[in-house]
């Protein structure tokens, strides 16, 4: 009801801007205008604020989000490549918004910033207020205790004075923690109390941790880096700049800040089920052995787990996949050994059917590629096509194409090394050539077209028989003897090295934040009061009340304990004729 409709109300002075005796025609009240200082000011206040830092922090959790669904360039950037060779339209349209590079792209950086600045701004005077109330006295004592909360009368203990009553309890409530302060206001004693300013010191240590943080993460994001490299068993890699695979620095970091050590992979143990039939060959646990040695020390047994990593010599070592590396050896028409390596192939489904590239560019009449293909128990399908039906060493069989021709790698080009441009090859077998692909098993070999030379995938199994001539062996029968293959190709591992000069001062921050948010959600702040007064019969009774900022269930119990504390219960005889009031 508005005070013009209400006869109670009273009326409004005839020249108010709402009153409804003001003249139409006259001309209305025009506000200032704010001016372009206004605006900033405005909008430095809406950006400082605390809904705006929160709303801030959960556009950041939101905008972290496309990180964990697209392969990201700083951790994965061979997935990256798979994902445009998978989605060749998509691909360049999430490039063009950043999608591959989340964390360091121009939307990210600026929410993050963004949070940044409000945090900051709303910190520094919240915080200067904060100590203001630290040093303040308690506010004086409300002249009507009965319209607040716990609102509570005690007869005076007999025998003591208003006065002795109020010291005594401005002495329990200093004893519980509050910063009291005596006041006396028309003879009436009384003494105001307040506790719970770690509330506010707990929120404001929240907000500053959480500054910490994005201090943190951005000092350890421009001081550190983080390094991709496979491994065969039985290969090391040295943390130099060029043994990496990939490599990521950060903006400020220099390979000075690189320390030297040795990792060597020693062998990938791999559990997969076996007795869930509903699960066959999901795999149960990945452990890497490795050996790490540092410049001047010993060599250490260590493990990398998937989720459980190796921190050696400032650097965090990261499981992050594995598979299978068939060693493959070319020879030329002379007999001359022209390739020999251990392959990665990348797994392309959960029974790890591999795809990977040889490349010879050197010891042939012309340069020779090889896109091979690897099951880890070969199983062929009603189409005739190959695939794996097991992701262990069971029966497995590696098929080759062979293509001919320049590879495109002697202008000095980057390529990588796990795909092959076949556009300006001639392809040899395989396909439309008329000529099958090449198929081996563990120890043999078959003889390229044209009279090329042989290619030989080795047995890398400890005292593994010597290589047999498959060119014009039936290979249907030559599993008749049920060898064993389970070490006979070497499995690869995928490492992630990441090196965070902040990791221990992001902890503490973080730590900091949990404690900080406890201490603000579980420190009641409140205020209490307890004054002597005079009846108008002449009786002395001490009267309790408190207020409390913000929720607070146990206030008013907190009232009364402290009254039956102090004066004694409420039910006493010389108060049964002045009944408990309460007032929220």
């Amino acid at each position: 009801m508005s005070p013009q409709s209400d006869p109670g109300a009273p009326s409004r002075p005839a020249d108010h801007i709402d009153s409804t005796e003001a003249d139409p025609g006259e001309t209305p009240v025009n506000q200032p205008k704010l001016g372009f200082v206004g605006w900033l000011r405005f909008a430095w206040r809406q950006l400082t604020s605390m809904r705006t830092a929160l709303l801030l922090l959960l556009l950041l959790a939101i905008a972290a989000v496309p990180g964990s669904l697209v392969p990201q360039r700083s951790s994965d950037p061979n997935g990256v490549t798979q994902y445009f060779d998978d989605n060749p339209r998509l691909a360049p349209i999430l490039d063009g918004v950043q999608m591959f590079d989340v964390y360091t792209s121009a939307w990210f950086s600026a929410i993050y910033l963004l949070l940044f600045v409000s945090l900051i701004g709303c910190i520094i005077p919240r915080t200067k207020h904060h100590f203001e109330a630290l040093r303040a006295r308690p506010p004086r004592t409300p002249v009507r205790l009965s319209r607040l909360a716990g609102y509570t009368e005690r007869a005076l203990p007999e025998g003591e004075t208003a006065a002795a009553a109020i010291d005594s309890a401005a002495k329990q409530l200093r004893q519980s923690g509050y910063r009291v302060e005596q006041y006396e206001l028309r003879g009436e004693p009384s003494v105001s109390a307040e506790r719970g300013y770690l509330r506010e010191t707990g929120n404001l240590v929240f907000h500053s941790a959480l500054v910490g943080v994005l201090v943190a993460v951005g000092f350890g994001g421009g001081f550190g880096f983080s390094g991709q490299r496979v491994i065969v068993e039985g290969q090391t890699f040295v943390n130099t700049l060029a043994a990496y695979d990939s490599f990521n620095p950060g903006r400020f970091f220099t390979d000075t800040r690189l320390t030297p050590y040795r990792l060597s992979l020693e062998s990938l143990d791999a559990v997969y089920e076996t007795r869930n039939q509903d699960a066959i060959g999901q795999p149960i646990d990945f452990t890497a052995h490795v050996t790490v040695q540092g410049q001047d020390g010993e060599p250490e047994d260590r493990t990398v787990k998937v989720n459980e990593p190796l921190y050696t010599h400032g650097t965090d070592v990261y499981l992050l996949g594995n598979g299978y590396a068939p060693t493959i050896t070319v020879k030329n028409a002379e007999g001359d050994v022209v390739f020999t390596d251990a392959v990665p192939f990348l797994p392309q489904d959960a029974n790890l059917t591999s795809i990977g590239v040889v490349k010879v560019p050197d010891g042939m009449p012309e340069q020779l590629g090889m896109v091979g293909f690897f099951y880890p128990t070969q199983t062929e399908l009603t189409s005739g096509a190959y695939t794996s039906s097991y992701p262990d060493l069971i029966l497995p069989v590696l098929t080759l194409n062979v293509y001919e021709g320049d590879l495109g790698i002697d202008d000095g080009t980057p390529t990588s090394v796990y795909s092959l441009d076949t556009s300006t090859l001639e392809q040899l077998t395989g396909g439309k050539t008329g000529v099958d692909s090449i198929e081996l098993k563990p120890g043999e070999t078959a003889e390229l077209p044209n009279g090329l030379g042989t290619v030989t995938f080795d047995d890398v199994s400890p005292g593994a028989a010597l290589a047999v001539d498959v060119s014009d062996t039936d290979t249907d029968s030559a599993d008749a003897e049920g060898r064993n293959y389970a070490q006979s190709v070497s499995r690869f591992a995928s490492f992630d090295i990441h090196h965070d000069p902040t990791q221990m001062w992001v902890l503490a921050f973080a730590a900091l934040i949990l404690g900080g948010l406890l201490v603000s959600l579980f420190v009641p702040r409140r205020r209490m009061w307890v004054k002597a007064v005079t009846k108008p019969d002449g009786r002395v009774v001490l009267e309790y009340a408190a207020l409390a900022r913000g929720e607070d269930p146990g206030l008013e119990d907190a009232v009364t304990g402290f009254a039956d504390k102090h004066a004694g219960p409420a039910a006493s005889a010389e108060t049964a004729d002045a009944p408990e009031k309460s007032s929220t």
